[in-house]
């Protein structure tokens, strides 16, 4: 597959090929195509070449991914085919590079295979922080299976302190009306009061 730019400035006769090849693989029962080199021609030669690494889809499908490049920051998928060749001069970025080789039909790209990986540091950083998340309420489930109950630690208590002790020994009346200066009062009897111990 050959673009063909002509002359751009010195460049005469400006040419980026890219050489596609298909196989078939037995273990998805369908052919794949990959982008196996990238040429760059001006001048009527070839002057870099580039061999291409993880560029490829089902044949039915396209290509496509946000850069192509042989820089490191784009995570250069074109590298230099030698170490003695002019590609080493050259630094070559596609943005938003989409291809297919094969099975074009009404001069459209078929559904599109991205390079995007699925363990992106995003996606792998969500995982994570979920495996923690699982771990913390595992943890925090094994604390409440554990808890041991506090009902031995209640107790129901007189206190002397607030409520003196009553000589009669009248048990079944609970109140008993005190003499006074003309008035009636009642004091009770028996009284106890609640101490929770925690």
């Amino acid at each position: 597959l050959s673009l063909k730019f002509g002359d751009i400035g010195n460049l005469k006769g400006l040419v980026i090929r890219f050489l596609l090849t298909t196989s078939y693989y037995q273990l998805s029962v369908q052919n794949w195509f990959s982008l196996h080199r990238l040429q760059l021609l001006y001048n009527h030669s070839i002057q870099a070449t580039f061999n291409a690494t993880r560029i490829y889809a089902p044949a039915s499908y396209s290509y496509h991914c946000e850069h192509v490049s042989s820089l490191q920051r784009y995570d250069a998928l074109l590298i230099p085919s030698s170490a003695n060749d002019l590609s080493k001069l050259w630094e070559v970025t596609f943005i938003d590079f989409q291809i297919q080789g094969f099975n074009i039909q009404e001069g459209h790209f078929a559904y599109a295979k991205d390079c995007a990986s699925f363990f992106s540091p995003a996606i792998l950083m969500g995982l994570v922080m979920s495996l923690i998340l699982l771990l913390v309420l595992a943890y925090a489930l094994h604390m409440l299976i554990h808890l041991k109950s506090l009902d031995r630690h209640y107790e129901c208590k007189a206190s002397p302190a607030y409520f003196a002790q009553m000589k009669d020994n009248d048990m079944g009346d609970e109140k008993e009306p005190l003499r006074s200066s003309g008035n009636e009062s009642y004091e009770l009897r028996n009284q106890q009061f609640h101490k929770i111990y925690i």
